[in-house]
């Protein structure tokens, strides 16, 4: 009996490490790359032409970003998958490593469905639960909003309104941490959300993040905490070893940028730190000190 406790007890420190994670899944790995829920009549990249975004004159931080740069950002997150893109606001330039790499959502998919649910007429409450599922990643807010606003569908709408080319809903409709989702198309899911009169109430809630979660879990990873980002944030533990960590965001308004982050090691500690070099990689190549 002493032994098979004993057993139990690794096996559970083994499949829940270092902090509880937003979900846990026990699912093999699928094939997630099956494209959006809509036809797509693009061909994914980014149209200066879908929003009336005028180009100021001023020198973009991204002209200075080449090739070989935005591959080096990339490759600082070690054994990680990384998918990073940046898109000048302004100028509606972008430049991305992976772009079109499909990753399960974990908490950005409240995002999309916040916007979805924004167009609709909402009560108090509904307009309270939007807002703890985006600043808090509240995941208890998150479900009731799921299942009140027609969460499967929700994506797909908003996939075919923002024009976002890389991402659908789960193939399980319990679980909205699979939403498939691509860095393209979260910085241009904010490319959208800014011009729109959804606008207000998302940066809103997104400003007031605080640094620890409604699960107790650390926040201040990838972009949150920098002066002047507001960003969504999510982390999801996928059995057996893969630790998802998700930064997207507005950076002074100007930037938008997203680091999708998949670490096969099972460590928190070493996912974060993959993000952080990530991300502080493409600060600094935007002129931020990280």
């Amino acid at each position: 009996m002493r032994w098979a406790l004993i057993l139990f007890l690794v096996a559970a420190v083994f499949v829940v490490p270092e902090a509880a994670p937003c979900h846990a899944h026990g699912k093999p790995s699928a094939d997630i790359s099956r494209g959006p829920d809509v036809l797509d009549t693009g061909d994914g990249s980014l149209d200066p032409g879908d929003a009336d975004i005028s180009d100021t004159g001023t020198t973009s931080a991204i002209s200075d970003i080449s090739a070989a740069d935005i591959s080096d950002i990339a490759a600082a997150g070690g054994a990680s998958d990384v998918g990073v893109a940046v898109l000048d606001l302004q100028t509606d330039q972008v430049v991305s490593e992976q772009g079109d790499k499909p990753f399960y959502s974990a908490s950005l998919s409240k995002l999309i469905l916040a916007f979805d649910a924004l167009h609709q007429q909402l009560s108090a409450d509904d307009v309270d639960l939007i807002d703890r599922a985006l600043s808090a990643s509240d995941d208890n807010a998150m479900d009731v909003l799921w299942t009140r606003f027609d969460g499967m569908d929700a994506i797909g709408r908003v996939a075919a309104e923002a024009g976002l080319t890389g991402t659908h809903a789960p193939d399980d409709p319990s679980q909205w941490g699979e939403v498939v989702i691509t860095a393209n198309d979260m910085v241009r899911l904010y490319h959208h959300i800014l011009d729109s009169p959804e606008r207000d109430a998302i940066v809103g809630a997104l400003s007031k993040a605080p640094a620890t979660a409604a699960d107790g879990f650390d926040q201040a990873f990838g972009l949150l905490g920098i002066t002047g980002v507001y960003a969504k944030q999510g982390w999801m533990y996928y059995l057996p070893s893969d630790v998802y960590l998700h930064s997207a965001g507005v950076l002074d308004d100007r930037y938008a940028v997203a680091v999708l982050t998949t670490s096969p090691t099972g460590s928190w500690t070493t996912a974060r730190q993959s993000i952080n070099a990530v991300t502080t990689a493409v600060l600094a190549k935007l002129g931020v000190k990280g």
